[in-house]
Parts: C-alpha cells; sequence; structure tokens
C-alpha cells in the first residue's frame, strides 16, 4: 500500500487547492501543517497526521511549537527534514508575532498621540482627519487617514470610519486632525464631528477616547479639556 499523498486525495481535501481556491484564512492549523509535511503515512493522510500532532499538543501551537526535532520524529510518516519543516515554521510565526507587537506603540496619553502623529499632519498645509484604532490594551492595531481636505475644513465618513474599526475588532479609537493655521481652539464643526463620532461609536460599542487638534509645536486634546 503506498503512502496517502495530496495529490490522491479528494479535490475538496487537498489544502494546498483549498489556500489557492478560498485563501490563507480558509485553511484550519492541521491543514497548513499538513502542507508544510506534504504527506502521511501509510495509514494516514497529512491531515490525519498533523491532526494528531497538534492533538498531542492539546491542539496549541504554542505548545507544538516547544516539540523538538527528535519528538516530532517520533510521528510515524514525520522524518528530520518535515520535524525540521514545521519547527522552522512556527519560529518564523513567533518572529512575525513579536514584530508585530513590538510595532504597537501604546497610548497612555494625548502626548503619545501627538508624538505619533505630529511627524506625520503637523506641518501639512492642508487639512487632514486621521484615526487610530486601539485594542483592550491601548495598543494601536493601525493608523488611517479618513479624509484629506482644504485649509478650513474636511469631509469625514463615519461610516467607513467605524467600519474599519469593526474590521480589526477595535475596542476605541482616536481620532485627530490638524489646523495649519496653527490654531489650536476647536471649531463649531469641530464639535459636532466629535460628538456624531461618540455617538456612533457608544452604539457600536467602540468608545472614542480622544479628539486631537494638532499643529506645527502643540496640540488640544478633547479628552484632557473635559469637552469630549
Amino acid at each position: 500500500m503506498e503512502k496517502l499523498t495530496i495529490k490522491s486525495w479528494a479535490l475538496d481535501d487537498r489544502p494546498r487547492e483549498k489556500l489557492l481556491s478560498k485563501g490563507k484564512t480558509s485553511l484550519s492549523d492541521a491543514e497548513l501543517i499538513a502542507i508544510l509535511i506534504g504527506s502521511g503515512n501509510r495509514q494516514e493522510s497529512a491531515v490525519a497526521l498533523s491532526k494528531r500532532i497538534l492533538q498531542s499538543a492539546d491542539g496549541n501551537i504554542n505548545e507544538l511549537a516547544k516539540l523538538s526535532v527528535e519528538k516530532l520524529t517520533l510521528f510515524k510518516g514525520i522524518g528530520e527534514a518535515k520535524a525540521i519543516a514545521i519547527i522552522t515554521a512556527l519560529e518564523l510565526g513567533k518572529r512575525r508575532q513579536l514584530e508585530i507587537a513590538l510595532e504597537k506603540p501604546k497610548i497612555t496619553s494625548s502626548k503619545d498621540v501627538f508624538n505619533l502623529m505630529q511627524p506625520v499632519i503637523g506641518d501639512l498645509e492642508h487639512e487632514e482627519f486621521w484615526v487610530m484604532f486601539l485594542n483592550n490594551s491601548n495598543k494601536v492595531l493601525a493608523k488611517a487617514q479618513v479624509s484629506k481636505g482644504g485649509l478650513t475644513a474636511t469631509v469625514v465618513d463615519i461610516r467607513l470610519l467605524f467600519k474599519r474599526a469593526l474590521e480589526l475588532t477595535s475596542v476605541g479609537v482616536i481620532v485627530c486632525h490638524n489646523h495649519p493655521s496653527g490654531k489650536l481652539q476647536p471649531s463649531n464643526a469641530d464639535q459636532q464631528l466629535t460628538r456624531k463620532i461618540k455617538e456612533a461609536g457608544n452604539t457600536l460599542d467602540i468608545k472614542l477616547l480622544d479628539h486631537l487638534i494638532i499643529t506645527e509645536k502643540a496640540y488640544f486634546s478633547f479628552a484632557d479639556e473635559g469637552v469630549l
């Protein structure tokens, strides 16, 4: 009896084809590992073998990453090369997560927001409106320009703002825009927009944490001033 290779499976059971047709997020952990090892053994497919390997680590990728080459090669069908492939892939994933964590600054005050955004919009000659999306640890998941306008005003689509927040599963947002004139006092339009964003966030359970007006050398924080 020959090994059950990926080529011998039904089309729907082939993780490589599934990745190409449905995208990488459609694959289970076992299917991703199956692509790494390529084939199983005489009794089980690569996916079945991968499931068994995962089960030995309580289905936990972090626990699987702790297994040595020696422990992985105890599984029938896993030689040294396949064990090394699994360890290498998990180590790359671990390093990627570390880099992502390092790239996510934590916001502890309005000054942190100013330090991040002043280089982006502080000295522009036109007005731009930006939003920062935060997780429950107040770390920045992403930041994005919502609108770009003239010297006096911008048009902000609040629906698009919160669409992105929902996509990122953000629990809080901080918005900011620049005043090319250098004036820090919020306009009536600024205050109305802030209220609209706050109300929309309340409905979606996504908190508006602050709104900053940023100039080249200073900023105004709605939260610090108690007008949020």
